[in-house]
C-alpha cells in the first residue's frame, strides 16, 4: 500500500458529496481521492470539477483495471451495493458501502463471504454508533452499569419526512421504505450496544397510508402516484438470549415531532436513552436520572470514514461489519416477510 490511501468514489450522489468525500479530506495526507464513477457522466465530472479528483468513469470495472486503487465508498442506490462492492473487493480494494448492506441477506451473505475470501474490510455506513453518546454508553454497558438488557425500544421516525429528490420511494431501487433507510440505523445501533445477540422470532407490520396521496412534507413533494414503499413500519425481535426489541419506523405519520431518532435500553441494573444521553438507574434507596456531559470534536460521520480509513492501513477492523451487516440484512427482510404473511418469522 502507497504512503497515501488511494480511495475511488462510486456513486456522484449526495452522500457522496455531503459525507463521505469531505471526510476522506478531513484525513489529509493520509489519503487521496483519485477517481470519483457514475453511470451519470456529467455527475461524475461535476463531482470531480468540485473536488479536484482527477479522473472520472462510467464503469467502475473500467476504473479498476486502468487505476490503482486501495478503498472504495459505494454511495449507490441499495440495489447497487452488491454488485459495485463485490467487484470492488474482488479487484482487491477495500470497501466502505452504504447502508443497508444490499437488497436480500443472500447478496449481504456475498458480500462478507467475498470480503473474508479476499482478506478485505468491508464496513457499512451505519455512522450512529460511531457517535460520542454511542461510545459513552458501550462504556457504561462494558462497566455493567445496565446490568442485564433485556428490553430495547428503537424509533426511526418522522412526521412527514418523504424525500422529495432521489429513489427513495421506489422500492425496485431501494428495496423498502423507511424501515431499509433510516429504521437500519437505529437497529444497528440498538443491536451495537446489546452485544448483537442471535435473533430468534421476528414479527413485523408495514403500513401504506399517507404516502400514497398528494401531501405536505418537509422535504418537499414526493412523488405520490409513484410511491411503491411503506411509509411506517412496526416490528418486534426476540433473541435467544430472552431479550426483546421493538423498532417503529416512519417517512410519514401523525405524529407531534418532526423527527426522531433514538433508541432506549432497559437493563436490571440501569436503562438509557441514547439521543441525548441519559441513563437512569437505583442508588441508595434513590432513583436518579444521570446526563453525561458528552465531548465530540468530531461528527459521526467523520469518525466512520477515520475509522475505515484506519482499518484500511492495519489491514483489520476492530468489529466483524460484515458479519454484523448480514444480521441487519436478515432482520430487515424478516420484518418485511412478516408483514407480507401476517404471521411471525423465525429468523
Amino acid at each position: 500500500m502507497s504512503p497515501k490511501l488511494k480511495i475511488g468514489i462510486i456513486g456522484a450522489g449526495g452522500i457522496a458529496r455531503n459525507v463521505h468525500i469531505p471526510n476522506y479530506l478531513r484525513q489529509g495526507n493520509r489519503i487521496e481521492i483519485v477517481s470519483v464513477c457514475d453511470v451519470n457522466e456529467a455527475a461524475a465530472k461535476s463531482c470531480a470539477e468540485e473536488f479536484g479528483i482527477q479522473h472520472t468513469f462510467t464503469s467502475y470495472e473500467d476504473m479498476f483495471r486502468e487505476l490503482d486503487i486501495d478503498a472504495v465508498s459505494v454511495c449507490t442506490p441499495n440495489k447497487f451495493h452488491f454488485p459495485a462492492t463485490t467487484t470492488a473487493l474482488e479487484a482487491g480494494c477495500h470497501v466502505l458501502c452504504e447502508k443497508p448492506p444490499a437488497m436480500t441477506p443472500e447478496e449481504a451473505i456475498g458480500m462478507a463471504e467475498v470480503a473474508k475470501r479476499k482478506g478485505k474490510i468491508l464496513m457499512y455506513g451505519f455512522h450512529y454508533r460511531h457517535s460520542a453518546e454511542v461510545e459513552a454508553l458501550k462504556r457504561f454497558i462494558a462497566a455493567g452499569e445496565l446490568g442485564d438488557i433485556y428490553a430495547v425500544r428503537a424509533h426511526a421516525l418522522r412526521r412527514r419526512g418523504i424525500p422529495g429528490w432521489g429513489v427513495f420511494t421506489n422500492k425496485e431501487l431501494q428495496g423498502g421504505g423507511p424501515l431499509i433507510d433510516i429504521g437500519v440505523h437505529m437497529l444497528d445501533t440498538a443491536l451495537y450496544l446489546m452485544g448483537y445477540p442471535e435473533p430468534d422470532v421476528v414479527f413485523g407490520k408495514t403500513h401504506q397510508k399517507l404516502g400514497i396521496r398528494e401531501g405536505v412534507g418537509f422535504f418537499g413533494k414526493w412523488d405520490w402516484r409513484n410511491f411503491s414503499i411503506e411509509d411506517l413500519a412496526h416490528s418486534m425481535i426476540t433473541f435467544k438470549n430472552g431479550a426483546s426489541l421493538i423498532l417503529e419506523t416512519s417517512f410519514a405519520a401523525n405524529i407531534e415531532k418532526e423527527e426522531t431518532m433514538q433508541v432506549s435500553l432497559m437493563g436490571n441494573q440501569g436503562g438509557a436513552d441514547v439521543f441525548p444521553l441519559k441513563i437512569f438507574q437505583e442508588r441508595h434507596e434513590t432513583l436518579i436520572d444521570s446526563t453525561p456531559i458528552i465531548f465530540q470534536e468530531k461528527t459521526s460521520h467523520e469518525l466512520e470514514v477515520e475509522r475505515f480509513v484506519d482499518a484500511c492501513r492495519a489491514g483489520h477492523a476492530s468489529v466483524p461489519a460484515a458479519e454484523q451487516g448480514v444480521v441487519i440484512q436478515k432482520l430487515i427482510y424478516a420484518i418485511y416477510k412478516s408483514a407480507e404473511i401476517g404471521d411471525t418469522v423465525k429468523y
